[in-house]
């Protein structure tokens, strides 16, 4: 025995708490949790396909387009078809995409870092360093 719990089962309870914590917020900015996923994915990135934003979300490619089609009929992004091939379409974040992302993001984080509270300074910035590199591991 290791005298720890495996990291799964210690991650996937607070993951599901701080998805929960998220939903208000994500409801008061009028977004969706894959709305936000979406949006996230979109900040700061280059403009991309929507099946290879599909596959970067972990998403089904049929699934994403209602998604996309509300976020759209909201002003929060452009879809674009690429002039190489033209069943396939382009998905840019607009600038109101953004400013709405960058709001719900803020205070997603804002309650997050009520969680990170209890923990004491040095060990939280180590805690988000950690996170930080091992979840860039497994996600590129």
């Amino acid at each position: 025995m290791t005298g720890r719990r495996d990291l799964a089962a210690m991650i996937a309870p607070l993951q599901r708490a701080l998805i929960a914590a998220e939903q208000p917020v994500l409801s008061a900015h009028g977004l969706s949790m894959w709305g936000y996923v979406v949006l996230d994915a979109l900040d700061g990135q280059a403009v991309r396909t929507q099946a290879a934003l599909a596959e970067f979300i972990g998403a089904d490619k049929s699934r994403i387009i209602a998604v996309l089609d509300d976020l759209e009929a909201a002003g929060l992004l452009e879809r674009t078809r690429d002039p190489a091939d033209r069943r396939a379409r382009f998905v840019a974040i607009t600038d109101e995409g953004r400013r709405k992302h960058h709001a719900a993001q803020a205070d997603i984080q804002r309650n997050e870092d009520r969680v990170l509270a209890q923990l004491p300074p040095a060990d939280r910035e180590a805690f988000l360093r950690a996170l930080a590199v091992l979840s860039a591991q497994v996600s590129g």
